[in-house]
């Protein structure tokens, strides 16, 4: 029987390469070709390696999201931007923004009078984070003012770099213009310098309160001062919260001081804070509402007048026929009820006009009564 021709070139091709492999077999056995298994495996992994391609650092932070040179307000992507995905932007607020700039038109005047210098209030930024970056961000030295929102039932942060402290300390003791406030590094704050930046934030709290005045009343007590970031914990670390920057400026003097609310105190009054504009009621149509109103007092309303009720049982009512007489326990002097549905309004007496049959009210609709009406409509 022919072999086929390309059965014979493999078989022929085997037989070439079996005498080396038998050898290698007789010399090392199993060994031998676990040997070569592994040689296979190196070579399969130095291959990969060379294969592969090793991120350098700023696709390594593009990646992440991070970087040196980042602005605290910049938009942030990769991981970092999934992380964050979980924080309510301050946009979806509108009416913090017309509260915030409230908040600067109040503090320029009340820090002129404060200061009797000519003092300038910006707003640089409004922007979410979470509160333990918002402390771990805090450049120290600073002075950190715990407060509280009494109507809110919660508390918020304020914090003054010290570069304001120095310089309202300066311009409040009389130093002169144009001269650059000391700075001692490495030492704790006065009590001097500390009472002076409490009179500071009592004047912001005070027109804090004020800015939110159109929207609620919202009382912010000064709880109390802290200098370590440790110990002004307000909220969880992972807790969103609204941080507003503010640049103070006296002429040649100056520093910033930063405002943060957690969201959890902004809570109560998220609904007022969701208005585009300040006194916005939500669509309501008013003169569709007094139209309405007008309307519902002209509304046909069916009374009945109730002489007298009895209870029988019901085969005794099954079986009335034509002439059976049903007594009443009225008499000429019973009050007869006015009815709405099943409401009881008031009573008064029964009598005649013409040929009609007319009550005369005789007491005022109860109050219990009206609201009953008013429920059931």
């Amino acid at each position: 029987m022919a072999a086929d021709p390309v059965t014979k070139d493999a078989e022929e091709s085997w037989e070439a390469g079996a005498p080396s492999g038998r050898a290698a077999a007789g010399d090392g056995g199993l060994g031998s070709s676990a040997g070569a298994g592994a040689e296979v495996v190196q070579s399969i992994a130095q291959s990969a390696v060379g294969s592969e391609r090793i991120l350098n650092q700023d696709e390594i932070d593009s990646l992440l999201g991070f970087s040196m040179e980042e602005d605290g307000g910049a938009k942030h992507g990769g991981v970092r931007a999934l992380i964050n995905s979980a924080l309510v932007s301050y946009e979806r607020l509108p009416m913090l923004e017309v509260v915030f700039d409230r908040l600067v038109r109040l503090m320029t005047t009340s820090l002129r009078n404060f200061t009797s210098d000519n003092v300038e209030v910006s707003l640089d930024s409004i922007q979410s984070m979470r509160f333990g970056d918002y402390l771990n961000s805090i450049p120290l030295p600073a002075i950190l003012a715990v407060f509280r929102a009494r109507q809110l039932d919660n508390f918020g942060l304020l914090t003054v770099d010290s570069n304001l402290i120095y310089s309202i300390v300066d311009v409040l003791l009389g130093g002169r213009r144009g001269t650059v406030a000391m700075r001692v590094e490495g030492r704790p704050y006065t009590t001097i310098e500390r009472v002076l930046v409490t009179r500071l934030v009592e004047v912001i709290l005070s027109d804090a309160r004020k800015a939110f005045d159109p929207l609620t009343q919202v009382d912010f007590e000064l709880d109390r001062i802290e200098t370590n970031p440790r110990f002004a914990a307000i909220a969880q670390p992972a807790n969103a919260a609204i941080l507003v920057k503010l640049r103070i400026d006296m002429e040649d003097r100056g520093g910033r001081c930063e405002l943060l609310l957690p969201y959890a105190t902004l809570e109560p009054i998220r609904k007022m804070l969701l208005q585009n504009f300040m006194g916005e009621k939500f669509g309501r149509d008013n003169i569709w509402e007094g139209h309405l109103a007008t309307e519902l007092w002209s509304a046909p309303t069916t009374l009945k007048v109730v002489l007298d009720e009895f209870m029988q049982p019901l085969g005794r009512m099954m079986t009335l026929e034509v002439g059976d007489t049903l007594v009443m326990n009225a008499t000429p002097e019973t009050k007869a009820q006015l009815m709405c549905g099943d409401i009881h309004l008031t009573h008064g007496q029964v009598g005649r006009i013409g040929q009609k049959v007319a009550m005369r009210v005789e007491s005022p609709i109860a109050q219990a009564a009206k609201r009953r009406v008013l429920e059931s409509t």
